[in-house]
């Protein structure tokens, strides 16, 4: 029996500057409200500092400076993502996203989920800001699906250096 119930999956949309995030709901531990990270010396302008959560610290990123999208800080009305890392680093088991208020539950469909080519022209679509997967519509909601290795990636790097 084929139901389409079981095609759909829940996801969240997180609200960054700039842009909107598409991302499975099971990859997201927590969100914090903001708070000032602790800064970490050297790091690029997109790595804001370490936050402290449930005895870790870790790494907070800014994705829209990441992604190089818009210039991003966090203040009145931020909060937080925790994500839960899928590189399997046991020194990095979490990473922490800035976002523009509460992430969105939605339910993500096969037939509400489509790629999108973005603006311009496709060639000019092909290339992809660092960090990010794909282009997509959501319920003609434009989106972007996060790169979360590619994040992580990144921020281990930045982390080691």
């Amino acid at each position: 029996m084929n139901s389409p119930a079981i095609q759909d999956i829940r996801g969240v949309l997180i609200q960054v500057e700039g842009a909107r995030l598409l991302l499975p709901n099971a990859t997201i531990a927590e969100v914090l409200s903001y708070a000032d990270p602790e800064p970490v010396a050297d790091a690029p302008d997109w790595l804001l500092g370490r936050i402290r959560w449930r005895g870790w610290q870790l790494p907070l990123a800014s994705f829209s400076r990441l992604a190089g999208i818009a210039e991003e800080a966090g203040g009145l009305g931020s909060k937080v993502v925790v994500l839960k890392a899928l590189g399997g680093d046991a020194h990095l088991p979490y990473v922490a996203l800035l976002t523009k208020g509460f992430p969105r539950l939605v339910t993500v469909s096969r037939d509400a989920l489509v790629a999108d080519a973005g603006e311009g022209d496709a060639e000019g679509a092909a290339e992809l800001p660092l960090g990010v997967l794909m282009r997509v519509l959501l319920n003609n909601e434009h989106a972007l699906l996060p790169d979360v290795d590619a994040i992580e990636g990144a921020i281990r790097e930045a982390m080691a250096a």
